[in-house]
Parts: C-alpha cells; sequence; structure tokens
C-alpha cells in the first residue's frame, strides 16, 4: 500500500483528487488532505508517505518552498498544477512526474504505476536540478535527468547525438562515445526533449538524431538521416 498526502489550496481540488484516487488506484491510501504547505509539512512529518501529491501555486509558501525545508526528500512527488509552462519544463527536464488540472483519471493512473515501478523515491540530484532551474530562470535548460538500472544520471543535452528506441528502454548514444540505457520509452525521453528544436523523429528506426544546427534539408533513407546545411 502506498502511503499518499494530498497538499493544496484549494478545496475542492482536493477532494475531487481524493475521489479519483479512491476510485481509480486502490494501491493508494490518502493519510491527509491538507489545504496548506505548512499543514503539508505537518501531515508529512505525521505520517511518513511514501508519496505526495503536491500543488505548485499555493499562496504564502508554494510547492517548491515546501520541498526546499527537506535536506534529503523521503518520498516521492507527483505536483499538480493548472498550466505553468516554465514550472512544467523544469520538471519533465528533471525526469519528475506532474499532472495537469483538471486531472485526467488515466495520466492519474499512469503516475502512479510510475512511482509502484521505481520503487525508490527521486534522487537528491533530481530535487536539486528541479530547484536550480526553478530559482534561475534565465540559466535555460542544460541538462537532463535520465532513469538508468544504476539510478538516475544528469547529461548535458548538447551531449546527445542520438537515442533508439529498445523496447521499453532507449539507449543514448554521447559525443564521448559513451551509451546510456535509460529506463524510459522513447516516446517518453521525445517528451523530455520536446522543447529542443535540434532533435527529430524517424519513424523506420524510432530514432531521434541530434543536429548540430538547424535543418535545411533532411533525407529518409532506409532509416538513415542525411543532413544537408
Amino acid at each position: 500500500m502506498i502511503k499518499a498526502i494530498l497538499i493544496d489550496d484549494e478545496v475542492h481540488c482536493l477532494d475531487t483528487l481524493s475521489m479519483l484516487v479512491n476510485d481509480y488506484c486502490p494501491e493508494v491510501q490518502v493519510m491527509e488532505q491538507c489545504v496548506s504547505a505548512k499543514k503539508g509539512l505537518t501531515a508529512i512529518d505525521k505520517y511518513q508517505p511514501n508519496l505526495v501529491f503536491l500543488d505548485i501555486e499555493m499562496p504564502l509558501m508554494n510547492g517548491f518552498e515546501l520541498l526546499e525545508q527537506f535536506k534529503e526528500i523521503p518520498f516521492s512527488v507527483i505536483f499538480t498544477t493548472s498550466y505553468d509552462q516554465y514550472a512544467i519544463k523544469a520538471i519533465r527536464f528533471s525526469a519528475l512526474d506532474y499532472l495537469l488540472k483538471p486531472i485526467d483519471p488515466k495520466e492519474l493512473v499512469v503516475a502512479v504505476k510510475k512511482v509502484e515501478a521505481h520503487k525508490t523515491p527521486p534522487s537528491t540530484e533530481q530535487f536539486r536540478m528541479l530547484m536550480d532551474q526553478i530559482q534561475h530562470k534565465g540559466k535555460g535548460f542544460t541538462k537532463i535527468a535520465v532513469p538508468t538500472f544504476e539510478g538516475f544520471e544528469l547529461i548535458p543535452v548538447e551531449q546527445v547525438i542520438r537515442c533508439e528506441a529498445d523496447d521499453n528502454y532507449t539507449h543514448l548514444f554521447l559525443k564521448n562515445r559513451n551509451k546510456v540505457t535509460a529506463c524510459r520509452t522513447l516516446k517518453e525521453m521525445e517528451e523530455q526533449l520536446q522543447d529542443f528544436s535540434f532533435f527529430i523523429r524517424v519513424h523506420h528506426r524510432e530514432t531521434l538524431i541530434l543536429s548540430e544546427k538547424p535543418f535545411q534539408k533532411t533525407h529518409l533513407l532506409t532509416g538513415i538521416v542525411s543532413m544537408h546545411g
């Protein structure tokens, strides 16, 4: 059983999420619903949850500021948010999960299944990466967090040459000739990289190719991409 805390300053959002969790995620036990980050901190200390559904936009203390209260974060987090483009980008690049309001039950189930599959909470490095991006918006995004068999690796995006599908895994080929196997499907990797315009999808071999400069022409031939500048 996954012990969960729900934190959101809007009561109707809490009630809706609680109902959806009860209806679609029987493996999750909601321990408490909290209408503020402060009450959320108290509930986390009391129940020691495995999972926290955390609203981002809250008065006095937002979701990110709540997480900053912890030196180590011993629980998984699923962020809930109305559309905040920058925050969503930062969450995605950190390989963390989020749900857009109004919450889709199917997306809720998928997010909870990911928590179950990972067994352990996200790494401290992932949360640090997220906080750094939120606090320094002007820096832009330079790294992605990639889940591997050994944990998570923070990889500079400019080092990625190609991503290749291998069933439910994806191989990332880097400029230094290393290969990193991500415990993610190519579709999931594509979502994480979608904000970089220099990645394209090649349907025949299900690969993503990195171009050093914008494409002028692309020619697909038996799964190989030729780039003519």
